[in-house]
């Protein structure tokens, strides 16, 4: 191919073009690619696209609360022509409950109060006068519906939760991509769609470039895996899988779309609620309905899969535990006769944190394990990746001297190893999707 990229980015998903916008503004030709016809249009399309501050681990709640930011000011972030059309940030808050699960959030309030996030304390009251349609029996631990018990509270109840008014989600995930993407090409991005990576090039522990399906070799001296839930196959092409501590996987999961209770218009007066008594998080979703995701309990059994190809994108009985889990809750809601929703793949990693690092092969990078709780951390994680690629790339040994990056908008430095893909598994991770 004439014109070779200074950099091949594998993946258009919301992390991947943000790489494309933060490298090609620092001067890299930059070349995506993506099997997908449609920019956006994988795992990113399937995201519940939630932009939230409360993580269990001090670097995941700075990364978060520095991402907000760029959502909250995205207009000016992307500076794109007035007519383009952007997708929209809408910032109606997250209300945790307070459970023996999450510790009381205990660790999530220290964070936040470390790095000034704002947080308000609900008690059941102020929760009834925000949320009139909940009632707050426990029913911990969280069950499916082929337990005995299953919908049998325990006696107890939820004493209230911490408020993060903040927090919002945004409406079109994949738009976000695609802003992205025209950003991007401001800055001469290019983009080559509907094609299939088959190799990695390797010689003498150098990247050289890629191989498409199609017979055509594409040079570069970087390539970037950013291939969502394909990227533990890039990464078993490049050859770099078994100096990793960390791998990644797809895994399946469905999302359940309900309509809000007559009387109570969810889009416009609801939040997002994350419930680690019956373990499932909501937020708003277009046409006054309420979106409801699993949180990863024990009880809910990991469908992993071998491959991003072909996978069962059928509802299973999964929807149906959620959806009436969530009526424990909501006891008004009605349980829809038709399933609607989302099935989808995340590319989950060990320690459900991701991978921003190099590898043992000079010029490969990889930006895995994002799926679930990353969503909201694209644009750092893009200007992570592209200051990383320009410290390793100038020389440095980021493993041993590991990448020191300040977060711009709270000028909070953060030790950038504590993504590596060497890292020992973090045990202060929630070990879900909750990160």
């Amino acid at each position: 191919m004439s014109n070779s990229p200074d950099a091949i980015i594998i993946g258009t998903g919301v992390i991947g073009t943000s790489i494309a916008f933060e490298l090609s503004k620092a001067g890299f030709k930059t070349l995506s690619v993506d099997r997908n016809s449609q920019i956006g249009h994988g795992s990113t399309a399937g995201s519940c696209a939630i932009i939230r501050m409360h993580y269990s681990t001090l670097d995941g709640t700075a990364f978060a609360w520095e991402g907000y930011h760029y959502w909250r000011d995205w207009s000016e972030y992307l500076d794109l022509p007035s007519d383009e059309p952007l997708a929209k940030f809408k910032e109606c808050g997250c209300l945790v409950m307070q459970t023996e699960e999450n510790g009381f959030l205990e660790k999530h309030i220290a964070h936040s109060r470390e790095l000034d996030i704002p947080t308000d304390v609900w008690d059941a009251e102020k929760i009834a006068q925000h949320l009139p349609i909940y009632q707050l029996d426990s029913f911990s631990p969280a069950k499916t519906m082929e337990d005995d018990s299953f919908g049998m509270p325990n006696g107890d109840r939820l004493k209230g939760g911490i408020f993060w008014p903040r927090a919002g989600y945004v409406t079109d995930p994949a738009l976000s991509s695609q802003n992205l993407a025209a950003a991007a090409k401001q800055h001469g991005a290019t983009f080559k769609m509907g094609v299939e990576v088959a190799d990695i090039l390797i010689e003498a522990g150098e990247v050289r470039g890629i191989k498409l399906a199609d017979g055509e070799d594409i040079y570069a001296p970087i390539v970037v895996n950013v291939a969502g839930p394909g990227s533990s196959y890039i990464n078993r092409l490049a050859g770099v899988t078994d100096e990793m501590t960390i791998s990644t996987r797809p895994l399946r999961q469905e999302v359940v779309h309900l309509p809000s209770p007559e009387g109570f218009n969810f889009e416009t007066d609801g939040m997002i609620v994350s419930d680690s008594d019956i373990s499932l998080y909501c937020r708003p979703e277009h046409g006054n309905h309420i979106l409801v995701g699993s949180e990863d309990p024990p009880c809910d059994a990991h469908k992993w899969v071998d491959t991003d190809h072909g996978y069962d994108n059928n509802f299973s009985d999964q929807w149906t535990t959620q959806a009436l889990r969530y009526a424990q809750r909501v006891p008004s809601i009605g349980i829809p006769s038709k399933m609607r929703g989302v099935v989808d793949l995340y590319d989950a990693s060990t320690d459900w944190i991701p991978i921003y690092d190099k590898s043992s092969v000079k010029g490969y990078y990889m930006a895995c394990g994002s799926s679930g709780n990353q969503y909201k951390n694209a644009p750092i994680a893009g200007k992570l990746m592209a200051s990383l690629i320009a410290y390793c790339e100038a020389g440095t040994d980021h493993d041993t001297a590991p990448l020191q990056f300040t977060l711009p908008y709270i000028n909070k430095a953060v030790n950038a190893g504590f993504y590596s893909r060497k890292r020992p598994i973090n045990q202060e991770s929630s070990f879900s999707v909750l990160g």
